[in-house]
């Protein structure tokens, strides 16, 4: 039980290259003993926490992620909710910025900083990343001011940067700073201190925690291409059991006008489908009816997603058609910022 005395941090690990260590025998690597955290990170005894952990067993490579560990790893906070004063969860980068965004809808009245982070090289390693990010991490779960939480929200903590969970997607494979988030302003930057921008930062609502368990995976992702084919489309809009697809536009929301594709999507749409309009850049918003190629989309119903990022687009998705089975709700939904996710 965490010590009431001094602020308490649970980490999370899940799995990823953040909780490997090299064997000094084998030279192979190894999932990190955080039962030995301080031996392997000492400068931790600084900060005067209580620092606590538990790890999925077993442990999960995040391109294997999916809603059941979602709602495990949301059931984990939850039952520690009121036990601890922040939670870091530890993750592997490809789909960080999927579990940021679907746990920012999960946990609906979250007062607390739950910071997810990772890193490019394991922990073991002389040049890894991991080191700086979780200590960081750590510092800004347990952040404080009069006694309430600095950062109220689900956020990803790399490379020096804290950023709103579901703004960010991960833009490179190789360099330290891995994340990008091209459409709102990072909430922290660590230097020499840590420079909070209080005003990006959700405010807390001091409201009681609830969780949302059920997610619904119906969706499928239609990324455009110049030349795409009524095939590829019509196999993607026609598949089995699909109740939404993301559509990943050009530009500000721009696609092909060939009758064929406009006719394929309202089909789609007349049979019940949601057409969610996300753009395909980094950068951006989704103007719907801003030049001619996207004014058929808007006139046959397609919905605009604004400046969402692909990630947040299918963690919203899956979270409002578990929850929600009125259409018309789940579209209004669609357009109205639930979790800071979008700006309109």
């Amino acid at each position: 039980m965490p010590n009431r005395f001094k602020k308490s941090i649970l980490v999370i690990y899940t799995g990823g290259t953040i909780g490997m260590m090299k064997d000094k025998r084998s030279g192979t690597l190894l999932p990190f003993n955080f039962d030995h955290l301080y031996k392997h990170i000492p400068i931790l005894e600084n900060f005067d926490y209580q620092i606590n952990h538990i790890s999925f067993d077993p442990l999960i490579d995040s391109s294997d992620m999916n809603p059941s560990f979602w709602v495990e790893l949301a059931c984990i906070i939850e039952k520690n909710y009121e036990l601890y004063d922040g939670f870091v969860v530890l993750h592997g980068s490809d789909t960080m910025a999927y579990t940021a965004s679907v746990l920012s809808f999960m946990l609906e009245n979250l007062n607390k900083p739950v910071v997810l982070t990772g890193s490019q090289l394991p922990m073991g390693v002389v040049r890894t990343d991991g080191r700086d990010n979780f200590i960081n991490s750590i510092e800004i779960a347990a952040a404080t001011e009069d006694d309430t939480p600095i950062v109220p929200e689900v956020s990803i903590c790399f490379e020096n940067k804290l950023y709103r969970g579901n703004r960010t997607s991960k833009h490179n494979a190789e360099h330290f700073e891995a994340f990008v988030s091209g459409n709102y302003p990072a909430l922290a930057k660590a230097g020499v201190y840590i420079r909070y921008k209080k005003t990006a930062i959700l405010n807390p609502n001091f409201k009681k925690l609830k969780v949302h368990k059920k997610l619904d995976q119906s969706i499928a992702i239609l990324k455009l291409y110049p030349g795409i084919s009524p095939q590829v489309v019509n196999a993607i809009l026609s598949a089995e059991g699909i109740k939404a697809v993301i559509l990943e536009t050009f530009g500000s929301g721009n696609a092909p006008t060939n009758a064929w594709f406009i006719e394929s999507l309202k089909n789609a749409i007349d049979n019940g489908i949601i057409i969610f309009n996300v753009t395909q850049c980094k950068g951006g918003s989704v103007e719907i009816g801003k030049y001619s190629t996207s004014m058929k989309l808007g006139e046959i119903g397609v919905i605009g997603g604004y400046d969402i990022t692909t990630e947040a687009a299918v963690a919203k998705l899956m979270f409002l058609l578990g929850n929600y089975t009125d259409k018309n709700q789940i579209i209004k939904l669609l357009q109205t910022p639930l979790r800071g996710e979008m700006t309109i």
